[in-house]
């Protein structure tokens, strides 16, 4: 069976505030529901408090166009106050890796989302990713880092 494509969405964001405040309000699993649009209905279901490290496992549930999604993620790579991986182990896509990456910019900080990720359903799912997969995942995100610089204040 041919492996399905894998899709790219790569975030940017400048925020003026010190890279240890930037991390700290993005590595939190304790901030995903702040940070996650409420239209999805996020639900973290991991018994805080939850310590970020290699080999830590996030579950929550989720609402996908009013669908109930259970997801679980595992921190592959863990460098404080430099980058993060999350991968999906169980959920609604074929793969999910997402790199979170931080650096100083003169007194404020540069995060970065780079986040692979392939479509479940061979043919059918990739119809669906342009009809409205990767528009969604670009509300998303544009939600999440709204999100992120009201959390910063």
């Amino acid at each position: 069976m041919p492996r399905a494509p894998i899709h790219r969405l790569e975030h940017r964001q400048h925020l003026n505030h010190p890279l240890e405040a930037v991390f700290e309000v993005l590595r939190a699993a304790q901030n995903l529901q702040r940070l996650t649009p409420p239209w999805l209905g996020f639900e973290l279901l991991t018994p805080e408090p939850i310590e970020m490290r290699v080999g830590a496992r996030i579950d929550y549930r989720l609402h996908v166009h009013r669908v109930p999604v259970r997801w679980s993620s595992r921190i592959d790579e863990w460098e404080p106050g430099r980058s993060f991986v999350d991968r999906q182990l169980h959920g609604p896509y074929a793969l999910w890796h997402h790199r979170h990456a931080f650096e100083r910019e003169g007194e404020g900080t540069i995060a970065r989302d780079q986040i692979d990720y392939a479509m479940p359903f061979g043919r059918l799912g990739e119809l669906a990713h342009p009809l409205f997969v990767r528009r969604d995942l670009q509300r998303i995100f544009d939600y999440r880092h709204q999100a992120v610089a009201h959390a910063l204040g």
